[in-house]
């Protein structure tokens, strides 16, 4: 717990970092969160994952949370006769929904088979990250006619977005289905969901999710990944249904142009925090570092101006799961974000100017943060159930870390992607007084605190009730 960072670090699970040992080193390093992308492997080998990242967080002494990140629907390309082929400007090119032969430089067959009802003559395709551009001419049955305006290599299965949105595709697929019920089967602490249009794609994934974790008691984090551009009108609404949402620029950029992004990313940090839930900043963040041992100037500056943002966490992907350099990526991460946040100016979040609490517990967090603050507290300590009570205090810039106790493992690892919260797992008497005692025993044990030390601690009586934090005491360790 000597790590003084607030940001979480998601880091994705491939075969560069698989290894248990290297995996144990990045978990020590900083990662807080292993991504297990849905979009690839079988059932079991997520559920062997799963396994292995819980074997290296407990010999690691440090627990992390896993998030399950469904593929969603299949925008896609088929496959060519030759793997690839070479688009030239201007010539005509056919994305065909019925073609079932591989397809050449005439064309190509369609993962998507709804593409010639979604698009019209005029509208813009983006292939393969947009660095392909198709003019459609013409829709003719299943056939889409188009034009190249820009060529490049076009290989398998190569994603499709449309210029400004529309594709009907649903979020949640029959494969995304039979995912989260795998999910659920090693109780991963959230699911993120693949393209929502609206509230109603979340709220669906949540029925799925707890109907499927169950019988496991369990309910796990939803995560909204914004990278459709009907997404944005209704971020609010999908913010309310949802614990969090993904900052996915990839897809997002596509679609709304590269331009829009970096605009859109401060609003959905800003939106996020004001509400109360979590937010990952996501896409090509030390992309360099696939191959590099050392990230670009602007990657640097990138992570560091989400972390400024007020990101709960920035992720990792192919960084991690098939770069060269997983380790030292999660070393060069946890680096920058320490020294963005040691440049914080947390006097004006502090003051909580312009905020108004009509709940107890949330009144009781932010006095906790405010009498803290201003009496220079060593720490803010949150005895909680659920969680609540830690989430609310993130969500304000404030350079006293909070340390989250709870008896419940699945709380400790849902807090994992709570900035500036270090969740501890501890079992706490029924008694108050008792209570209080063991958790600066707690604390003290791990040199969070010595003797002279002043701390904020929250609890609610009676003790172990959800939502039931009702009290705040300002101790001095003696």
């Amino acid at each position: 717990m000597t790590l003084r960072r607030a940001t979480k670090i998601v880091a994705t699970l491939g075969p560069a970092s698989s290894d248990p040992a290297l995996l144990e080193q990045m978990i020590l390093a900083g990662v807080n969160v292993v991504r297990l992308n849905f979009s690839h492997g079988s059932a079991q080998d997520h559920i062997d994952r799963a396994a292995s990242v819980r074997a290296a967080s407990q010999r690691a002494g440090r627990e992390v949370a896993i998030m399950a990140d469904l593929q969603g629907p299949k925008i896609r390309v088929g496959r060519f006769e030759q793997g690839k082929i070479q688009l030239l400007q201007g010539h005509s090119f056919i994305l065909d929904a019925s073609r079932t032969e591989l397809g050449d430089l005439a064309g190509v067959g369609l993962d998507y088979k709804e593409l010639p009802r979604d698009v019209k003559a005029g509208d813009i395709l983006l292939l393969n990250d947009g660095l392909i551009v198709l003019r459609v001419e013409a829709v003719r049955g299943e056939e889409v006619h188009t034009t190249v305006r820009i060529g490049g290599e076009l290989s398998n299965n190569k994603g499709i977005n449309k210029q400004g949105g529309g594709l009907t595709a649903p979020a949640l697929t029959a494969k995304d289905m039979d995912d989260i019920r795998t999910a659920m089967d090693f109780q991963a602490d959230y699911v993120a969901v693949s393209f929502p249009k609206n509230a109603t794609d979340m709220e669906m994934a949540r029925q799925l999710c707890n109907v499927a974790a169950a019988q496991y008691r369990h309910k796990p984090g939803l995560i909204a990944k914004i990278e459709r551009a009907e997404a944005i009108p209704h971020l609010e609404a999908i913010l309310r249904v949802s614990d969090g949402i993904m900052v996915a620029r990839g897809d997002l950029a596509v679609e709304v142009g590269n331009a829009a992004v970096p605009a859109l990313q401060k609003k959905m940090i800003r939106m996020a925090r004001a509400m109360d839930k979590v937010v990952i900043t996501a896409t090509q963040m030390m992309e360099s570092m696939i191959t590099n041992p050392v990230p670009t100037r602007a990657e640097v500056s990138d992570v560091a101006n989400a972390v400024l943002d007020g990101t709960d966490a920035v992720m990792l992907s192919a960084e991690t799961a098939a770069g060269k350099y997983p380790l030292e990526t999660v070393e060069e991460v946890a680096k920058i974000c320490a020294a963005a946040e040691a440049a914080e100016d947390s006097q004006q979040d502090a003051t909580f100017a312009g905020r108004t609490f009509g709940r107890i517990d949330q009144s009781i967090a932010m006095g906790a943060l405010f009498t803290a603050h201003h009496l220079g507290a060593k720490a803010i300590v949150a005895m909680t159930d659920s969680g609540a009570t830690a989430l609310w205090m993130s969500r304000h810039r404030i350079h006293i870390p909070i340390y989250a106790l709870t008896p419940k493992v699945a709380t400790q690892r849902k807090m994992a992607m709570y900035r500036n919260v270090r969740p501890l797992l501890m079992d706490t008497s029924a008694d108050r007084d008792t209570a209080l005692e063991q958790a600066e025993g707690h604390l003290k044990s791990r040199n969070i605190v010595q003797t002279g030390d002043v701390y904020a601690i929250t609890c609610g009586e009676p003790m172990g009730a959800p939502g039931g934090t009702n009290m705040l005491k300002i101790s001095r360790v003696s």
